[in-house]
């Protein structure tokens, strides 16, 4: 028996920009600890996950739509002030100078608190849990709304959203990429896809992954982005020169939840693989089904093969920082990640960079798995109008536009489809090929995993699986073990 199969895995701190921080540390089982005596009736709330619950808060509220009546108008909750958790990101950077804009039109003061990327999530979790409504409305990941819907301590944004006197006929949710509506919506019960229940989130930015690769090296080699993962993974391999510090593909590795969402995600549902399937009403792991080990097989070879000698150290900064030395030739991670190392004086391989799609299935799909960054509201907010008013600002259209044309760090991607076609693509014109990659996999792009409530530690646990595979384990006794234990967590829960 391996020993480190046994070993929890330590927690990996998360990343600032553009990929998620670190999983927040709150099963049922611990959230008395973190809380402590006088959190007992919170945590309480902890216990409900998979109930279908999530339409009401832990302090006794109810959602607050309905009580808005009359006509729209953006000044209905003049004089009001509100809280708002952020963690300091490229699109947070990106509005907060439009700050006064939205108090100008509102009459509404917004507090922004921002907090560390490291310590973002653990200050969410104890805040959300308290039920004390300090915050009116924060920034999440989609994949958190797994946690933190079930207990009731989100607010529903459908009936906001669907109010003609909370919500301007200007607004048009569906202008929102199909992808990322869905990407924060779930009924909560084992099974279902997303896209049901309620709308927990609306998306805010967001990141498609795929290829960017150095177009001047490829243009001086005489050779093109590959097509299919085989061609990919000797495309990697010729690309690499261990005596000139030099290799393939960057792609992430260390022991992080992060590290299975972004490339590997993709191409391992492109390759024809789920995470779990439903039988009867349980989930079943199924990263262990035959092609499931023969393409992870693949991935780590690629990994020893074409990529970072300390493979199992690597976060998206790591990546994306070897492929704007030119150190790596080719990233497979998020859009929005490679996307600054194209700006002039942010690399030295600034303006010679491309994107691509990465490989195609078997049977041709472009699958491609997504994060979202997205606003929330609090269930606990005493101030949910104007909270309201403000995601419904922010994720506007005339927002969004300003913010995407004068984001310095790179505000990639808008998440409405107008302001796409409109003000960010007016600026891609040094960015070859990002617009025919973004249109090629846009409409397959979504959140591929099952959701579950125990996917911060399952992930987790999968990124370890990786590591003993690239160190010597055998692929399909490793992942046959990693499938087992996946489901046993989700039968105790």
């Amino acid at each position: 028996m391996n020993p480190r199969r046994n070993r929890r895995p330590p927690r990996t701190p998360g990343t600032p920009f553009p990929g998620p921080p670190g999983a927040p540390d709150l099963s049922r089982r611990r959230a008395m600890g973190l809380l402590g005596a006088g959190g007992a009736a919170a945590a309480g709330a902890v216990l409900l996950p998979g109930c279908g619950l999530g339409t009401g808060s832990i302090a006794g509220g109810e959602n607050g739509a309905g009580e808005v009546t009359g006509a729209f108008d953006w000044r209905k909750a003049e004089g009001a002030e509100i809280s708002v958790l952020q963690t300091p990101h490229p699109y947070q950077v990106a509005f907060q100078p439009l700050l006064a804009q939205f108090t100008e039109l509102t009459g509404i003061t917004v507090n922004a608190d921002l907090v560390a990327e490291a310590d973002y999530y653990t200050r969410l979790n104890t805040e959300l849990a308290s039920g004390a409504g300090n915050y009116d409305a924060f920034m999440t990941g989609a994949y958190f709304i797994w946690t933190y819907g079930p207990p009731g301590w989100m607010e529903d944004l459908r009936p906001w959203i669907d109010n003609e006197s909370a919500t301007s006929d200007e607004y048009d949710f569906d202008d929102i990429y199909e992808g990322l509506r869905t990407s924060t919506s779930w009924d909560f019960t084992t099974g279902s896809p997303l896209g049901t229940g309620g709308q927990w989130a609306v998306p805010w930015g967001f990141e498609t992954n795929v290829i960017c690769y150095n177009k001047a090296e490829f243009d001086r080699r005489g050779i093109r982005p590959a097509e299919t993962f085989d061609e990919l993974r000797e495309l990697a391999v010729d690309l690499t020169d261990r005596s000139e510090n030099t290799y393939g593909l960057a792609f992430r590795g260390s022991r992080s939840w992060a590290t299975v969402h972004p490339g590997f995600m993709t191409q391992f549902t492109r390759e024809g693989c789920v995470d779990y399937t439903l039988e009867g009403d349980r989930l079943v792991a199924a990263m262990n089904s035959e092609a499931a080990v023969d393409f992870t097989r693949k991935w780590v070879d690629l990994a020893r093969d074409a990529g970072p000698t300390s493979w199992t150290t690597y976060d998206y900064p790591d990546c994306t920082a070897d492929l704007g030395s030119g150190t790596a030739m080719m990233v497979y991670d998020a859009d929005s990640a490679t996307y600054p190392q194209n700006i002039a004086g942010n690399s030295a391989e600034a303006g010679n960079l491309a994107w691509h799609p990465g490989p195609a299935g078997p049977d041709g799909n472009y699958d491609t798995n997504l994060w979202t960054w997205s606003l929330a509201m609090s269930s606990a907010s005493r101030n949910k109008l104007a909270a309201w008013l403000f995601i419904q600002w922010a994720t506007g259209r005339d927002a969004q536009s300003q913010a995407v044309q004068t984001g310095e760090l790179g505000f990639a991607d808008p998440t409405r489809e107008s302001v796409f076609e409109d003000a960010f693509k007016a600026g891609l014109g040094e960015f070859s090929g990002y617009q025919e990659t973004f249109e090629r996999v846009i409409d397959s792009t979504r959140i591929h995993f099952t959701p579950q409530t125990q996917f911060f530690e399952n992930t987790e646990n999968w990124a370890v699986a990786l590591q003993d595979i690239y160190a010597g384990d055998d692929a399909g006794e490793r992942l046959d073990a990693l499938a087992r234990a996946s489901t046993d967590a989700l039968d105790t829960e």
